[in-house]
């Protein structure tokens, strides 16, 4: 490190500008998976969550994480990945949830706890472009892994739905 004291705080909010690679509207703050800023002694240890085991996101976020400290001086650091918890769409704040939408990405609207759909209940989605509630599935995976692709029967645009995990 430099002889600048950082504090977590700090360096929290540093790394919350970083924004996802996949939907870059939402930061990884907003989206959660930035989970804790660790200073001892000389080391600096950032936890990140990924989506889901696969995530390809994940080396650029850590990337990323590595050229921001790295421009305040940061240079002994670690990033973690941690798998347990688990993250869920649950860990999505309100903000993100709204900045999803006005993207044109139908945010998740129910918790990660909603098993309807393994019950055969028809998931109810408000377009993202006009609101509307007459919505369908085209396909369970959209542009990527943790979207699926709907079309709005009202106004016909399609939108991707970031799926509840």
């Amino acid at each position: 490190m430099n002889t600048k004291i950082h504090t977590k705080e700090e360096i929290f909010n540093i790394l919350s500008e970083i924004p996802d690679p996949e939907i870059p509207v939402i930061n990884i703050f907003d989206l959660g998976i930035l989970r804790a800023v660790i200073l001892d002694d000389m080391l600096c240890t950032v936890l990140i969550t990924p989506t889901y085991s696969g995530c390809p996101a994940m080396k650029v976020i850590e990337d990323d994480i590595k050229i921001k400290l790295n421009a305040i001086g940061i240079s002994n650091l670690k990033v973690e990945l941690v798998y347990s918890p688990a993250w869920t769409t649950d860990w999505l704040n309100e903000s993100a949830k709204e900045k999803l939408r006005i993207y044109g990405i139908a945010p998740p609207n129910h918790s990660s706890i909603d098993k309807g759909l393994l019950m055969g209940k028809v998931r109810e989605l408000n377009c993202p472009q006009c609101g509307s509630l007459n919505t369908n599935i085209i396909s369970q995976f959209g542009s990527t892994a943790c979207k699926a692709l709907y079309r709005c029967n009202n106004c016909l645009e399609p939108f991707d739905y970031f799926k509840c995990f």
